[in-house]
């Protein structure tokens, strides 16, 4: 079992910065991917970020250039550096870790102001 815990959620104006943070308890040895999904309300479930144990990292096109995902293994925490964000940023975003399973958090809501 894996458990997450996000912080870092909250409101900010367009063209704005938040960082996301994602600690991770548990069975951590066995999580071999991290990575960031949101939920935008109406909209499909969407990757954002994911990053491997090595540090190789894929983005969603729609946030490539403006977020970074880094992990703290010292630390077991994945991070989610977002700038200059949008209103369509908006969503719940959630932490997840893979290891014979996916484990979710419990989601930390972003909201992003015109």
């Amino acid at each position: 079992q894996v458990q997450l815990l996000e912080s870092g959620g909250g409101l900010v104006q367009a063209g704005g910065s938040l960082r996301l943070s994602c600690v991770a308890s548990g069975s951590i040895a066995s999580i071999s991917l991290m990575g960031w999904d949101r939920q935008a309300p109406g909209k499909q479930r969407e990757l954002v970020a994911s990053i491997t144990g090595g540090g190789s990292t894929k983005y969603a096109d729609s946030v490539k250039g403006r977020f970074t995902i880094s992990r703290d293994n010292a630390k077991n925490t994945v991070y989610l550096q977002m700038n200059n964000l949008k209103p369509e940023d908006t969503a719940v975003y959630y932490c997840g870790a893979r290891t014979d399973r996916i484990f979710w958090g419990q989601g930390a809501q972003i909201t992003v102001s015109s």
